[in-house]
């Protein structure tokens, strides 16, 4: 799946953020991809559990069967800043966000920090 056709899936499977989708010009992987990882973030920060599972689970299932553009981004953009995302939050939210990620995406996690605390 290439980024026209995750942006498309995303406006389908999570219609509460589609008109902001509608309104951002989406040019490649990692535009839909730091798109969908913003939702997430406000997601958090709003408590808005429903919706962020539903982008937490198109995000899964982008990396699956995304193209590599797709995996590279959400690798190098979601997957860095999911840190970030979750440093306010208290350790039982953060387990749940996190429960929330597929196998794939905690293993390139975990490996993203080892990889920086070397």
């Amino acid at each position: 799946m290439n980024y026209l056709q995750a942006t498309q899936e995303i406006s389908v499977a999570i219609p509460e953020i589609c008109n902001d989708l509608q309104q951002t010009r989406i040019q490649n992987s990692y535009h839909i991809i730091g798109f969908l990882t913003d939702k997430v973030k406000t997601m958090i920060r709003q408590n808005n559990t429903t919706c962020l599972f539903k982008c937490l689970g198109k995000m899964n299932e982008l990396y699956s069967d995304g193209d590599e553009m797709i995996k590279n981004a959400i690798e190098n953009s979601f997957v860095y800043s999911l840190d970030s995302c979750t440093a306010f939050s208290g350790q039982e939210y953060r387990d749940l966000i996190f429960s929330h990620l597929s196998p794939a995406l905690q293993e390139v996690y975990v490996r993203q920090i080892y990889s920086h605390n070397i």
